[in-house]
């Protein structure tokens, strides 16, 4: 029996690990034994804490609280707290995910304790450096055993950095995407419990679905407001409905730069939601219309399923998305951000299945029980 350590800690980070843990219950459970740490990275109900009974995930063995939020003393407090977790549990190796602060600790504890490290979603890149998101996906891949790639562009991008299978004892494969995985697996459930579209009155195919939480979108005061009134703008020229679930850190923002009124204003003339659950951002975004976000998860779901998006970044580490005509990239230029969304309707898009055949998990499972 083998035992891996799992390191989450931000809200994707749990939906990914849904994937992995379903195999390992369904086909793997007599041959590896998987522990839970969760880094308290996201430490908001809802934005955490409430995925794991919603996705049937098993509570985390370990939980930190992490108290410091700059970047430097919240990885040290995250190593710190893994690393005595793997003494005690002795672990055959440790399981990261993507691009967080918690993947980065988890890296780097596994590097120094000399413990094999698997890497999911190794190889994206954005070749953006200014992005913390960046680098931590550089030093993990550095770091790991085993590297599992949801796309060929990955595979490129590793082989660019002189990561090859078998090479310094690296093991790296293609797998495909697990949030494809889960996508087609919770879309189900989704339709069947998710009320999100009778609760907030909404009308599938007459809404556009906006979500935005990156730093360089919240925290600079013009970009803020260039991507809200560029919303004001479409929905003035269009009529569809802007359902936004805010974000804490956007919510945050918007009171700081433009005061509570200000918000209060854009309650009024949108639908303005709390955060909402997995399985119901699923169904908004099989409902919605057309799909404005910042976020690498919700551009990759909403080309799951065959919804073409605004991506308020001005790149992306998902480029089969571009590639595809499934995407336009904006940043946070209001013009821009306007126009991409009506050109949207003049790309021709198939929604090529680039990201894999829906069984990464398992895949997955059974390359780590060959190699560990």
């Amino acid at each position: 029996m083998k035992k891996i350590i799992t390191i989450i800690g931000a809200r994707p980070q749990i939906i990914k690990a849904a994937a992995i843990s379903r195999a390992i219950i369904e086909n793997f459970s007599k041959k590896v034994v998987e522990i839970v740490v969760h880094t308290g990275q996201h430490y908001d109900a809802k934005m955490s804490g409430d995925f794991f009974e919603e996705l049937n995930i098993c509570k985390p063995h370990h939980q930190f609280l992490i108290s410091n939020h700059l970047q430097g003393a919240q990885t040290g407090e995250m190593m710190r707290g893994i690393e005595l977790v793997v003494i005690n549990e002795r672990p055959d190796a440790i399981l990261v995910y993507g691009d967080t602060n918690s993947t980065l600790a988890g890296a780097l504890v596994a590097a120094k304790l000399n413990i094999p490290l698997i890497h999911v979603e190794a190889g994206l890149r954005s070749f953006n450096k200014s992005m913390p998101e960046e680098i931590n996906r550089i030093t993990t891949d550095h770091c790991s055993t085993i590297l599992f790639s949801p796309t060929l562009e990955g595979i490129k991008n590793l082989m660019t950095e002189g990561i090859i299978h078998n090479v310094r004892n690296h093991k790296v494969y293609h797998c495909g995407d697990i949030m494809y995985d889960n996508s087609l697996y919770f879309e189900r459930i989704a339709r069947e419990k998710s009320d999100v579209l009778s609760r907030f009155e909404l009308i599938k195919g007459e809404f556009n679905l906006v979500t935005f939480h990156r730093p360089n979108n919240t925290d600079n005061k013009n970009n803020l407001k260039s991507i809200i009134e560029a919303l004001k703008s479409i929905k003035k020229q269009e009529g569809k409905e802007v359902v936004l679930p805010l974000h804490p850190r956007t919510e945050k923002m918007i009171i700081k730069f433009f005061g509570i009124k200000y918000l209060e204003q854009l309650k009024a003339e949108w639908k303005v939601l709390p955060p909402v659950s997995f399985l119901d951002i699923i169904l908004l975004e099989t409902s919605a219309n057309k799909v404005i976000t910042d976020s690498g998860g919700v551009q990759k779901e909403a080309y799951f399923f065959n919804k073409k998006s605004v991506i308020l970044r001005d790149e992306t580490e998902w480029v089969e998305i571009i590639n595809n005509n499934g995407g336009i990239l904006a940043g946070a230029n209001g013009d821009k951000i306007i126009a991409a969304y009506h050109d949207l309707d003049n790309l021709d898009c198939t929604f090529e299945k680039v990201f894999g055949n829906g069984q990464a998990a398992d895949f997955i499972c059974e390359k780590i029980l060959n190699i560990i």
